[in-house]
């Protein structure tokens, strides 16, 4: 059965990868429902993610299991590696868009206003 195990979340990052570049695509977001922990667990760590001066760092592992641990998540090895396979997969996407802007080369301009509010969040 340990073949079929892996051949099963295979199938199911495939399928979460395939849900992840569809919204980046066309805003559409279609995870499967197999993977609906996943992807929100995803989707927290990813609005939790740092940045800096040339655009967003990976989640870290340490990330995924404080996250884990504080919401009482136990996921197993492989279904970390997924969601750092969907991490791979949005910063790739991210990169790219950021390469083919028509601002300067690696730079990344926000279509957010700066507020009083975006800049004590900059700035604490």
């Amino acid at each position: 059965t340990g073949g079929s195990s892996s051949t099963m979340s295979d199938r199911l990052q495939r399928l979460l990868l395939a849900a992840l570049r569809s919204p980046l695509d066309d805003g559409k977001a279609r995870p499967p429902e197999g993977g609906i922990v996943l992807w929100n667990a995803f989707s927290a760590l990813s609005r939790q993610r740092t940045w800096h001066a040339h655009g967003p760092n990976p989640i870290p592992v340490s990330e995924v299991e404080a996250f884990c641990r504080l919401m009482r998540l136990p996921l197993e090895p492989k279904h970390v590696g997924i969601i750092l396979a969907m991490d791979r997969a949005w910063l790739d996407h991210v990169m790219a868009s950021m390469k083919t802007s028509t601002d300067k080369p690696g730079r990344h301009v926000s279509k957010q206003g700066l507020t009083p509010a975006l800049m004590d969040a900059m700035f604490p």
